[in-house]
């Protein structure tokens, strides 16, 4: 995953209860913070609020991560998010997990289509949102 910025961030505390038998963070766990990640991003940029008022929004097609280390209780991970592309109706998310001592944990990818539920269909991404982006980003994208 190339470096650069990454505009939006989440603190998380990691539970207890996310410890597999070997004593780290459980894989589940790792896909559960790029989701509050995506989200997190979702928000920000103002998807959740375009859904909420027009039923129009996102759906995950994919997601991919690859583990770099293992995390551990207790402690903290920032779960960093940026648009890394826009497509036609699809547009792609890069995500870092980062630890308490900014090592990267982990790094995922997801591709999400952009979706109008009053019409059951996808549909191309709106010029508005991806001004709001790139706002967001500090870059054209």
């Amino acid at each position: 995953m190339e470096n650069g910025k990454f505009s939006v961030k989440l603190e998380l505390r990691i539970d207890w209860s996310e410890m597999d038998l070997y004593g780290h963070v459980n894989n589940v766990s790792y896909f559960k913070y790029i989701q509050a990640g995506r989200v997190n991003y979702w928000r920000a940029t103002g998807i959740t609020e375009m859904f909420e008022k027009e039923k129009i929004g996102p759906i995950l097609a994919s997601t991919h991560m690859d583990f770099k280390s293992p995390l551990h209780f207790p402690g903290n991970i920032v779960v960093e998010t940026r648009m890394e592309s826009i497509g036609n109706s699809s547009f792609c998310l890069q995500h870092r997990i980062l630890n308490e001592k900014k090592e990267i944990a982990a790094e995922a990818k997801d591709v999400i289509v952009v979706y109008d539920f009053n019409k059951n269909e996808k549909i191309l991404f709106p010029d508005r949102l991806r001004k709001e982006v790139e706002r967001i980003e500090g870059r054209k994208i």
